[in-house]
């Protein structure tokens, strides 16, 4: 399995290996091993979609008989006429076609010695973490996105089956659930939010009784891809601290943003949603419920249309907003989008200028607010520990595989675990620390 994309295609990818597995499949650690290879592509921008054709024609070079899924597979033509040998093409979520595929390319005979899975699916994550999708696709029409296009409209499971297989994670020793979909705040809209029950009573599929469920759980629990909108007020209160003695359980105070830009104008052009909302005053009000609160974002700079004037709006309200964590993309002409034929196209030198600017603001940020740690206690969880004995580990303050580092020394430390650590050095986006 090649699994490219965001963290969403990854859980595409981890059910599709489930359903497999429970057909008596066993999974290769390279081309050379394996009957098949899939690849789970990615279309979002124009350097996703030349990534997925190169993993293609990677896999097809060493193996010879590939199975393509996932969001540039909605457009099957444009695979076969760059890769005419693949043996398959399906869209994104469309696993059962996928588990077609594979019976037809490499046939297994039932087997109830390897039929067996554990109940909480196949995981691409380490054993202490696991990303837990709450709903496909996405109503919304930005201009610059064609991810409804790729995976339709919102599509969000019943707040009971969420729960479910929260639950299942954690009783398989998961430590930390990462919340995604295209809106977690929109969760439930598309259903109009019914109850199912759950341990003993009823939950309603809304993104406030799901961050309470699975609070319940005692996990880590993250919430990405949350839109400002005004019912976000009411997670605030639900989060636990995470700066004093007790290690924290529960919602972390960790809200992942996708702001975009901060110009009205520049919002209204790119259709965002919650464009009117006023961001500042939102953040210093949940800040002001809970100090401990973290916020990372991303934002596009050079898209069609933007001034010096707006783009210098943007790095004022960086100053302004002091977000935690930060991306930046340069705008891509993505075939499809809307955007693709806005007039006053940014020249790319802008787009690239712009962009340092961006960044060494945002870097400028994080340098201060993580020079700020310095002497203060956290809790951390390892992922990793190096061959020295140390532990790569993170703070409540950071997801994985998008967030920075804190590098402690000791000794004794095991993957999964949650260390309480002194801050002793930072740098623009990792801290370093000693366990206590």
């Amino acid at each position: 399995m090649v699994s490219l994309g965001c963290p969403k295609a990854l859980v595409d990818s981890e059910r599709i290996l489930t359903r497999l597995r429970a057909e008596g499949y066993d999974f290769a650690p390279d081309y050379a091993g394996a009957d098949a290879v899939i690849v789970n592509t990615c279309g979002f921008l124009d350097s996703a979609r030349a990534e997925s054709l190169d993993a293609i024609g990677e896999a097809l070079a060493e193996n010879g008989r590939v199975i393509v899924t996932g969001c540039l597979g909605a457009d099957p033509a444009f695979i076969t006429g760059q890769h005419p040998k693949v043996l398959a093409v399906t869209g994104p979520q469309q696993y059962e076609q996928v588990v077609e595929a594979v019976r037809a390319a490499a046939p297994v005979a039932p087997n109830p010695l390897i039929d067996l899975v554990p109940p909480q699916g196949l995981k691409l994550t380490p054993r202490h973490y696991a990303w837990l999708k709450i709903s496909e696709g996405c109503n919304h029409k930005c201009a610059f996105c064609i991810i409804p296009q790729l995976r339709g409209p919102l599509a969000s499971r019943p707040v009971h089956a969420v729960l479910r297989e929260a639950e299942k994670l954690a009783e398989a020793g998961v430590r930390e659930l990462l919340v995604i979909s295209q809106d977690t705040s929109a969760y439930g809209r598309d259903l109009r939010h019914p109850s199912h029950p759950w341990r003993g009573r009823e939950w309603r599929t809304h993104v406030q009784d799901l961050a309470e469920g699975l609070a319940s759980l005692g996990l880590w629990t993250r919430l990405h891809y949350i839109y400002p909108y005004k019912h976000v007020d009411a997670l605030i209160p639900l989060m636990c601290r995470t700066s004093g003695a007790e290690a924290p359980a529960g919602l972390l105070p960790y809200l992942d943003i996708p702001f975009q830009h901060s110009h009205p104008e520049v919002l209204r052009r790119m259709r965002r949603p919650a464009a009117s909302e006023d961001t500042l005053e939102r953040l210093a009000a949940w800040r002001a419920i809970n100090p401990d609160l973290v916020v990372r974002s991303t934002f596009i700079v050079g898209f069609p249309g933007e001034t010096e004037e707006e783009f210098q709006h943007l790095l004022d309200w960086m100053e302004a907003a002091q977000l935690d964590r930060v991306g930046c993309f340069k705008y891509e002409n993505v075939v499809g989008a809307p955007s693709r034929d806005l007039p006053d196209q940014v020249p790319e030198e802008v787009k690239e200028e712009r962009h340092a600017r961006f960044m060494e603001t945002a870097q400028r940020i994080s340098t201060a607010k993580l020079a700020a740690k310095i002497g203060t206690r956290a809790w951390a969880v390892v992922d990793e520990i190096d061959e020295d004995g140390d532990a790569v580990a993170r703070t409540a303050s950071d997801a994985p595989e998008i967030d920075g580092n804190v590098f402690v020394e000791g000794e004794g430390f095991a993957v999964g675990e949650t260390v309480r650590v002194e801050i002793t050095d930072a740098s623009e986006y990792d801290l370093f620390a000693r366990r206590i």
